[in-house]
């Protein structure tokens, strides 16, 4: 599956809805590619208290959920169809859940594709 397919199931969840006066979700949406060729998809959770948590999470929580855990590649894309990079507890939580997901593709803009290694710069894990 390529980036532009990846980028269509992303965008399809991506629908900003208020939860509730304290809660709104869906103003980013993910998708992960598995290694296995499975795709989970998943979307962001704002809350008042700073309780929510990224898109890419929630791909990855289904992704788990599903029996699997390394990553070919992640996209995520807000409701204006802007392809933006994980931000740096997702690029984080998403290594460290197989140490091959540091060789997943990551799509960080319209234009440009890069390893996930590449965006962990002075990883804590390397003596």
């Amino acid at each position: 599956m390529n980036f532009s397919e990846l980028l269509k199931k992303a965008q399809a969840v991506t629908k900003p809805t208020m939860l509730s006066p304290w809660a709104e979700a869906g103003s980013v949406g993910a998708a992960i590619l598995t290694q296995n060729g499975h795709v989970y998809v998943g979307v962001c959770i704002d809350t008042a208290c700073s309780m929510g948590f990224c898109a890419e999470h929630a791909a990855a929580a289904s992704m788990v959920t599903n029996g699997e855990n390394k990553i070919a590649k992640v996209i995520a894309v807000n409701s204006e169809g802007i392809i933006f990079p994980p931000c740096g507890r997702c690029r984080e939580f998403l290594s460290q859940l197989a140490v091959e997901n540091l060789e997943a593709e990551v799509m960080v803009n319209a234009h440009t594709i890069v390893k996930l290694k590449d965006l962990l710069p002075y990883d804590w894990r390397i003596q």
